[in-house]
């Protein structure tokens, strides 16, 4: 499975940004797809995850009401539009996939399986 985020970049605060996650190799017909974000010097935290039908979602309380998460199977392609963008969403963004998702969200790194190589996110002030 390969994971390619793509759609960072730069946005002043109460900007927009989507950032997009590509998703090749195995195919899944269950499982749950999530995103994490890291800033410097601290730990990878989660942002937001989106059952395999996008019927489910769930959310950090840090983004509920500013991040969507959505996906599209036909294109093996799941999206997180981030909204209002506050300084403090600066971070690297990666996608990862929970394929042991049986109807719980996992909000810690060790549940998901694979990742990509993240995208940069810079919000200034």
């Amino acid at each position: 499975v390969q994971l390619v985020e793509s759609g960072g970049g730069s946005v002043q605060a109460g900007g927009s940004l989507r950032v997009s996650c590509a998703a090749s190799g195995r195919t899944f017909s269950s499982g749950a797809m999530g995103w994490f974000r890291q800033a410097p010097g601290k730990e990878r935290e989660f942002v937001a995850a989106i059952t395999w039908s996008g019927s489910n979602t769930y959310y950090a309380d840090s983004v509920k009401g500013r991040f969507t998460i959505s996906r599209d199977n036909a294109k093996n392609m799941v999206y997180l539009q981030m909204n209002s963008l506050k300084p403090e969403d600066t971070a690297v963004y990666y996608c990862a996939v929970d394929v042991h998702y049986s109807g719980t969200f996992y909000t810690y790194t060790g549940a998901y399986d694979y990742w990509g190589q993240g995208t940069q996110v810079t919000v200034s002030s």
